[in-house]
């Protein structure tokens, strides 16, 4: 940990973070009339016929350090018996308008984790492993993010869910932060990101990793629903466990499961596969640049519609980059009728696409969604060729060329008709590798903080 967050630290009180009360929920969205002219892809979904907007960041704020323990046993005591200096971070793994003009809604993911080589084995870290994934409320004063609200996620029985890994031999195994022993695997266990609330009764819909899942939660942090693919025989778990996805998602890239949810006016919802399948097998995958959308419809409780979205070459959005399975979804943001904006990232880069959700690009229950066809979708080097329907899609703006926008944004929503709002996910301030936490088991932190950009375009998003 930094000297600078040691003494923010230290200056740390227990004073309760304020709390707002819930109003009516307020989505951002284009103004009406703002559709984009008519356009054609010739077939391959993307339309190179409009440069991206030149951008620029209009302000900075930054979450102050907030020791993690206090954080967490404020909303669940006990919970966290010794947070080996972690502070309070992650929660840009979403971000969503809330009721007043500035203020929005953020998750956090699983809580801090990491990776360290045993051997030929990778083993999956977790410092605090009593953590517990929270949605949390925010604003910007001045240079400062400032905490309103937090919500701890929890079971019917009112436990903490915790973001450990559900189910031995689909999920990575567990272990203490120095990967010396092992965990015990907990089937409520939810690696939250995509994150909206429902205006009509402030409950909130998410999307996790694990499953991958669709999760409905109280207004209160209950989960009441969680929606998982058919045959993924989650047993055990505190809460009611639906099958109503597609089998073909148990397919899904270990930490690569559902991560961008938006809410569609009509009350639809869409969730966003942050990676291809791995389907029919690893390698394909990897080489994939096919991922999949999937609407679902609260009011019906299943899935209505499925798409496939096309990533542009890896080496397009982060320039150097000849890894393709470096690219990720990581976040959604509906503009107002059938129209996305779809995040496009690396690590070190990010675009923005919108995209239209036309029904005649709808795949579900079509070939594309069984095991058995062959060559598979994610294997197809052209599926627009192959007579796969691609929604076509525009460039809004390249943010890697805009200069302060901060690395790995998972975060993005829309202010006005002309300002994107970005979030980055700082990894609580973790690195991968024995070099994580000093001989004391105490975080060495990474100094990457959790900060929200405002960034103004030259011209209206249309």
């Amino acid at each position: 940990m930094t000297s600078v967050s040691r003494a923010r630290r230290a200056a740390y009180t227990a004073a309760v973070l304020p709390l707002s009360a819930a109003l009516a929920l307020t989505v951002a969205v284009w103004p009406a009339g703002a559709a984009p002219a008519a356009r054609h892809d010739h077939g391959h979904g993307h339309d190179h016929s409009h440069d991206s907007a030149p951008a620029r960041v209009v302000s900075t704020a930054t979450l102050p350090d907030i020791p993690l323990a206090a954080f967490s046993n404020k909303l669940l005591p006990g919970t966290v018996a010794d947070d080996r200096g972690v502070d309070l971070g992650g929660i840009g793994s979403d971000l969503y308008p809330a009721e007043r003009r500035g203020e929005y809604w953020t998750v956090t993911d699983r809580g801090p984790n990491g990776q360290i080589s045993v051997g030929k084995d990778k083993r999956r870290t977790f410092p605090v492993p009593g953590f517990d994934p929270a949605i949390v409320k925010i604003r910007t004063v001045g240079d400062r993010i400032e905490v309103l609200k937090s919500i701890p996620l929890t079971t019917t029985s009112g436990k903490p869910v915790t973001g450990l890994s559900n189910q031995p031999g689909r999920d990575e195994a567990p272990y203490t932060y120095d990967a010396g022993t092992p965990l015990s695997y907990d089937p409520n266990g939810l690696d939250t990101e995509g994150l909206v609330r429902d205006p009509r009764d402030g409950s909130f819909w998410l999307v996790d990793e694990y499953g991958p899942s669709l999760l409905h939660v109280s207004a209160r942090g209950r989960v009441l629903a969680r929606h998982v693919p058919k045959g993924l025989n989650l047993t055990g778990a505190d809460y009611p466990v639906i099958e109503s996805l597609p089998s073909i998602y148990l397919t899904r890239k270990i930490n690569r499961g559902f991560e961008g949810l938006a809410l569609l006016p009509d009350g639809d919802l869409v969730l966003a596969l942050q990676s291809p399948l791995l389907n029919p097998d690893k390698n394909s995958g990897e080489d994939s640049r096919t991922t999949r959308l999937l609407r679902f419809s609260p009011r019906k409780a299943k899935v209505t519609a499925e798409y496939a979205y096309r990533f542009d070459p890896v080496g397009e959005v982060e320039p150097g980059q000849t890894k393709t399975s470096e690219l990720k979804i990581s976040a959604i943001v509906a503009l107002g009728g059938d129209r996305l904006l779809v995040q496009e990232r690396t690590d070190k880069a990010a675009r923005l696409y919108e995209i239209r959700l036309r029904r005649g690009s709808d795949i579900l229950g079509s070939a594309w969604d069984s095991t058995a066809t062959s060559p598979s979708l994610e294997q197809l080097a052209d599926p627009a060729a192959s007579g796969v329907p691609v929604p076509a899609k525009r460039l809004v703006v390249d943010l890697g060329k805009v200069e302060g926008v901060p690395g790995k944004i998972e975060g993005v929503a829309v202010e006005g008709s002309r300002t994107l709002v970005l979030l980055n996910d700082n990894d609580f301030g973790m690195t991968d590798g024995p070099g994580a936490f000093d001989a004391n088991g105490r975080l060495v932190d990474s100094g990457i903080e959790t900060r929200l950009v405002r960034v103004r375009l030259d011209r209206p998003l249309r």
